[in-house]
C-alpha cells in the first residue's frame, strides 16, 4: 500500500535532479537510496550510535570510520545551521537593548541604528 510523505524542497531537488541523471522515477530513486543507507547501515562500517555519540561530543570523531565521516559531517552542518534557544534568546535580547550589528550592502560591520531601550 503506498503511503505519502513529506520532504523538504532541498531534498526534493536533489531526488529530481538524480532521479533524471539515473533515469529513475522519483520514488524508484527515493527507495533505491533507501536499500543503499539500509545496506551501509548493516556493513559493519557503520554504526549510527557512535554518529550520535560523536555529535553530542561523547566521543571524537577521529575514532569514526570513514563511512561514519561522511555521515556525521552532514549531521554536523545541519546542526550548525540551526541557533539553538540559548543563540536566539541571546540575539533577541541584544536586538531589543539596540544592540544589534550586522553586515552593510558593501560587507561592513553595522550597529543597529535604533536608540537603547530598557
Amino acid at each position: 500500500m503506498a503511503q505519502s510523505i513529506k520532504l523538504g524542497d532541498d531534498i526534493m531537488k536533489i531526488v529530481r535532479r538524480e532521479s533524471e541523471l539515473q533515469s529513475r522515477s522519483i520514488s524508484g530513486q527515493i527507495a533505491h537510496w533507501i536499500r543503499i543507507g539500509r545496506a551501509i547501515e548493516k556493513s559493519g562500517n557503520f554504526d549510527h550510535a557512535r554518529i550520535t555519540a560523536a555529535l553530542a561530543g561523547d566521543i571524537e570523531t577521529t575514532d569514526l570510520t570513514d563511512e561514519e565521516k561522511d555521515v556525521w559531517l552532514d549531521g554536523f552542518v545541519e546542526k550548525m545551521g540551526q541557533a539553538g534557544s540559548g543563540e536566539t534568546a541571546f540575539f533577541a535580547r541584544r536586538r531589543k537593548l539596540g544592540l544589534g550589528v550586522g553586515l552593510d550592502v558593501a560587507g561592513n560591520l553595522t550597529r543597529e541604528k535604533t536608540a537603547r531601550k530598557s
